[in-house]
């Protein structure tokens, strides 16, 4: 009996991309039933931002809160799923479809925590906002950096320069670099936010992690470029 290379590779993304996919259904209806059962003992005008202090800045009605968090959350998804078809030859996900959707679904899931934090404030629990988006943020990246290395050369997610565009080779060196500065930075943001460091320590954590790797593309393919190997 003989099997069809192009069928079982069909039926693998087609199980993959259903993983993914209703997992992320799964934390949009939790997040929907969530905010419909609260919704009635939330105050007419709600906060909806706030400043580096925890303070609020910013407010809208009750009835945002369903396009802040679920239909954000629904717009991401849908977004996930347009991009591969729009991506061009050579630049397809579909090398790395685990690893794309799995990005797709903690960025579902950090939406969901922002939303959960913003009715707990409205409904009057005394939390720092700020400090715990940090926090949330800090985990996010640390998660990012557990698979920036199986990221592959495209046009949507990862460290996108000119140079790992231009070169696959700086692409992937630069990838497995990301992933190291990702999850150190991610992981020193989340431990800092728990030690109550000052407020401006995970986030100068987070941004060299994230622009370590993009100096790094830059120094890797000037180096190729001299030595001829690109």
């Amino acid at each position: 009996m003989t099997t069809n290379p192009t069928a079982n590779k069909t039926i693998n993304k087609m199980t993959i991309n259903q993983k993914y996919y209703l997992g992320a259904a799964a934390v949009i209806l939790a997040t929907l039933v969530g905010t419909i059962v609260a919704y009635p003992q939330l105050p007419n005008i709600v906060p909806v931002h706030w400043d580096v202090h925890g303070q609020v800045d910013g407010w809208g009605p009750k009835w945002s809160l369903f396009v802040y968090g679920p239909g954000f959350m629904l717009g991401i998804v849908l977004l996930f799923s347009a991009l591969p078809w729009l991506s061009p030859k050579k630049f397809e996900v579909d090398s790395f479809r685990a690893t794309y959707l799995y990005i797709m679904i903690i960025i579902v899931a950090l939406l969901a925590y922002v939303q959960l934090l913003i009715l707990a404030s409205a409904l009057g629990v005394a939390i720092d906002v700020s400090r715990a988006l940090e926090g949330g943020v800090s985990l996010l990246i640390a998660l990012l950096g557990n698979v920036l290395g199986k990221v592959r050369r495209n046009f949507y997610v990862g460290v996108r320069t000119p140079w790992t565009i231009a070169s696959e080779q700086v692409w992937n060196a630069t990838h497995r670099f990301a992933a190291r500065t990702f999850f150190a930075g991610g992981l020193l943001g989340l431990v800092a936010v728990l030690l109550r460091a000052p407020f401006w320590l995970p986030i100068a954590a987070i941004l060299v992690a994230a622009l370590a790797p993009v100096i790094y593309s830059l120094v890797f393919y000037k180096q190729l470029e001299r030595q001829g190997g690109l």
